[in-house]
């Protein structure tokens, strides 16, 4: 703890006044431009890796980067999402998973989490990552496993993005687009999923095709 509140210090005396500007404009409401869903792990800092600044990323975090589909569990995902696409008018949603993800681990190897009846709860909503895994690669083990598993889970908690009414009618509209990442720990490398080669590429290699200012979802005031 104390490491923690001398950050606080060290923001509050050294970085807070250098950007006060910012912070004063963020009083007043947010307008960010994509919905970040990535894991919960501690080596994970989703605005180091974009580069970007407070305001710019709403960003949803649990074990595994998981979006439940819609109508299957009571947490926070789904209201996030809502409020982030039909309040927030944000266009781009990105699930961004990473290497070593001990949820995916664990959705590998259940034995592992014999004493964790919650996350094995939770890792039912990607239950269709673990069927893939088990009918489509049982030839493969260990790191290439586990990579394969982060890859496959992306994919499918964008299908299970698309279940969502909000999501659903962005996507219908033109209005919004959903992006599959994976983020290498070790070498600080994204990937980004390219639905035409059916596979994962540097994310410098995947086109950007912005949405164009007429099909904006209209941003209501932020909470």
């Amino acid at each position: 703890m104390q490491k923690l509140i001398q950050g606080i210090h060290h923001f509050q005396s050294n970085l807070f006044s250098s950007q006060r500007e910012l912070f004063e404009r963020l009083a007043g409401g947010q307008r960010p431009d994509a919905l970040f869903i990535t894991c919960s792990d501690s080596r994970i800092n989703p605005n180091l890796i974009t580069q970007t600044d407070p305001g710019e990323l709403f960003i949803i975090r649990n074990a595994g980067n998981i979006v439940p589909a819609h109508g299957a569990a009571n947490g926070g995902e789904g209201a996030t999402i809502e409020f982030a696409v039909a309040g927030l008018g944000i266009q781009d949603i990105i699930v961004c998973g990473h290497s070593h993800c001990g949820a995916m681990n664990g959705l590998l190897h259940p034995d592992s989490l014999k004493n964790l009846p919650a996350m094995t709860a939770w890792l039912s909503h990607a239950e269709a990552t673990r069927r893939i895994m088990q009918d489509k690669y049982g030839e493969r083990s260990g790191e290439a496993l586990l990579t394969t598993a982060v890859e496959e889970n992306v994919l499918v908690q964008m299908e299970n993005l698309r279940t969502h009414p909000v999501v659903a009618a962005g996507l219908s509209q033109g209005k919004l687009k959903l992006h599959g990442w994976v983020y290498k720990i070790e070498t600080g490398q994204v990937f980004a999923y390219e639905p035409e080669r059916g596979q994962f590429v540097p994310v410098a290699e995947v086109p950007v095709v912005p949405v164009s200012p007429s099909q904006r979802l209209k941003a209501a005031p932020s909470i």
